[in-house]
C-alpha cells in the first residue's frame, strides 16, 4: 500500500500494458509512465447538512461505481478528516487511469468541505483526464448531497 500518486499510475498503466503485451507490455509501459507529466486538478465544494462519516460513505459509493478502490495509510487521519481513493478509467474509451483522491473535512456540525484531486499521466495528445475526471467526480458528489432522503 502507498499513496504515491505517480507509483499507483505507473503500476496502474504497466498493468494496461501487460494486458496487450504480456510483461514486456508491462516493462514498457512502466518506463513510459515514468517519463509523462501528470494532468491534475482539484475541485472543491461544500457538502451541508452532511457529517464527513456520510460523505465518505457517498464519496466511496460513487468512486465504487466508476473504479477500482485504492487502500490508503491515511484514510482515517485525527479530527474529522477522511480521504478516500480510487483507480477510474478517464481519456478516450477510459482507457487512460485516473487517480482520484477525495478529502472530506468536517465544518461544523453537518457540515463538510469536499476536495476532489484528479490525477493522470499525459501523453502526447492532451486528454486531461484528470481534470475530467475530478469535474465528473464532484459533480456526482454534489447531485448526491441535493438529493432528497431516499425512503
Amino acid at each position: 500500500m502507498t499513496d504515491d500518486e505517480d507509483l499507483i499510475l505507473t503500476e496502474a498503466l504497466g498493468a494496461a500494458g501487460a494486458v496487450g503485451g504480456g510483461s514486456g507490455g508491462r516493462f514498457g509501459a512502466k518506463f513510459a509512465a515514468r517519463r509523462l507529466k501528470k494532468n491534475v486538478h482539484e475541485v472543491e465544494l461544500a457538502l451541508g447538512g452532511v457529517s464527513p462519516a456520510e460523505a465518505a460513505d457517498r464519496a466511496a459509493d460513487v468512486l465504487l461505481r466508476l473504479g477500482t478502490p485504492v487502500r490508503t495509510a491515511g484514510a482515517e487521519r485525527p479530527g474529522d478528516v477522511r480521504v478516500v481513493r480510487a483507480l477510474v478509467g478517464g481519456g478516450f474509451g477510459n482507457m487512460n487511469p485516473v487517480l482520484v483522491t477525495v478529502t472530506l473535512t468536517g465544518t461544523g456540525p453537518g457540515a463538510t468541505a469536499v476536495r476532489v484531486r484528479g490525477a493522470a499521466k499525459e501523453g502526447l495528445i492532451k486528454q486531461r483526464a484528470g481534470e475530467k475526471t475530478a469535474r465528473h467526480v464532484a459533480e456526482l458528489l454534489a447531485q448526491r448531497s441535493s438529493a432528497p432522503p431516499a425512503r
